[in-house]
């Protein structure tokens, strides 16, 4: 069989497994479960590998790698999923809406986690084509929780010549693949400023200390990092979205609280709004006698790194998918936040994106909302994608 034949026979059967992909990925939908907590979603996974013939292993406190080696020498390669839910309530009106209340993948991650296992059928069916190691990483906790730190903590990366993830992409229309060289998703980091005055009656604000009228000054500072501290030009936000103050018109807090994210693709700019905020949170609070604290990335919350492209893995990818039914094109950079990342900086490859916008199908809300939806018609494209990256040394001789 030559190479050409493969690619055929990969797109052709990737279309044939489409109910099974499909119902996967509603079975999924149906079941979320949110960062850590994926244990049924993890012993779904790992019974359908075992059942092919993979090995398995147990990793990131929720997930499981599927390894298979193949009869020839060669690189190894892994093929990235997450698997985690978000916490939200589902609004859509369909027969495999979450039967969980308060959780939803409203990210996609579960088209993923069945995109991945469609393309495992596939690996293994031609696994006498295979060069090397195949690694299918099926990560638990993106949604914060840092899954991929972990994945990389524990080791499984160490041995990985190319690492590549597909996301399910809102902002593509359906069926369209697409990714970038270099940077590609910001960095993402939390953080959470306390205000400490003095309390009292509305009333008498002269007989208080008054946080909120702080927390306003600060708030407005902060974006002022942006526009005259940083190169227009660079890829850049603050957003602060969280304030809490008093809980009644008439009662002037002892404390105030804001809540924020900033991103960036530059790991300068990311020191330097790091070492600010303390900096004018400590400045207004001193001036308006108040005491002030910042706190980055607190409880769970695992900050990210820029992710960044390996402008040849895209070039290669690019190549694979020449001569194919599979679109590709370079798209813009996003402020979204991905920890993919941390594989990214262990080893070289590429995160890719497969559009889902359909307007005709009413599937036009933004990921991490309560009708966010996918077009599921094109989830065999994905599962096509993942298969043909599995064969990728092959490939790419």
């Amino acid at each position: 069989m030559n190479v050409k034949e493969l690619k055929q026979l990969l797109i052709q059967e990737a279309k044939e497994i489409e109910t099974y992909v499909i119902n996967t990925r509603r079975y999924i939908h149906m079941h979320p479960e949110t960062a850590f907590e994926e244990v049924k979603t993890r012993d779904l996974i790992e019974a359908e590998l075992k059942k092919l013939g993979f090995d398995t292993i147990r990793t990131a406190r929720t997930g499981v790698i599927g390894v298979l080696n193949g009869k020839k020498t060669g690189p190894t390669i892994a093929l990235r999923a997450d698997t985690d839910a978000l916490n939200l309530t589902e609004e859509n009106d369909v027969e495999y809406a979450s039967t969980i209340p308060g959780k939803m993948h409203a990210c996609g991650h579960d088209a993923h986690t069945a995109m991945l296992l469609g393309a495992a059928k596939l690996i293994f069916k031609y696994r006498g084509q295979l060069s090397g190691t195949i690694k299918l990483l099926f990560q638990p906790a993106e949604e914060g929780g840092g899954g991929g730190k972990l994945i990389c903590d524990e080791g499984h990366l160490d041995d990985v010549d190319k690492i590549f993830g597909i996301h399910v992409w809102r902002e593509l229309e359906a069926g369209i693949i697409g990714s970038r060289k270099g940077a590609m998703l910001a960095s993402a980091d939390t953080f959470t400023v306390i205000i400490t005055g003095k309390g009292g009656h509305a009333a008498a604000p002269h007989q208080t200390i008054d946080p909120t009228a702080v927390l306003v000054d600060i708030y407005n500072a902060l974006q002022k990092i942006v526009s005259r501290e940083i190169d227009p030009f660079s890829d850049v936000i603050i957003t602060t979205p969280v304030m809490q103050a008093s809980d009644a018109f008439n009662v002037i807090p002892r404390e105030a609280k804001l809540e924020g994210t900033f991103r960036t693709m530059d790991p300068k700019i990311r020191d330097h709004i790091v070492t600010r905020i303390p900096e004018i949170v400590q400045g207004y609070c001193k001036a308006w006698r108040c005491e002030g604290s910042v706190a980055f990335n607190e409880g769970d919350m695992i900050p990210y790194p820029p992710l960044i492209n390996d402008a040849q893995s895209v070039d290669e990818v690019i190549e694979i998918l020449k001569g194919t039914e599979l679109s590709y094109v370079s798209m813009d950079p996003s402020m979204g936040g991905e920890d993919f990342a941390f594989y990214l900086q262990k080893t070289k490859g590429a995160f890719l994106t497969l559009g889902i916008y359909n307007e005709e199908k009413g599937i036009t809300s933004p990921h991490h909302h309560p009708h966010f939806d996918v077009d599921e018609a094109v989830l065999w494209k994905g599962t096509a994608l993942y298969a043909l990256l599995g064969f990728y040394s092959l490939f790419n001789v």
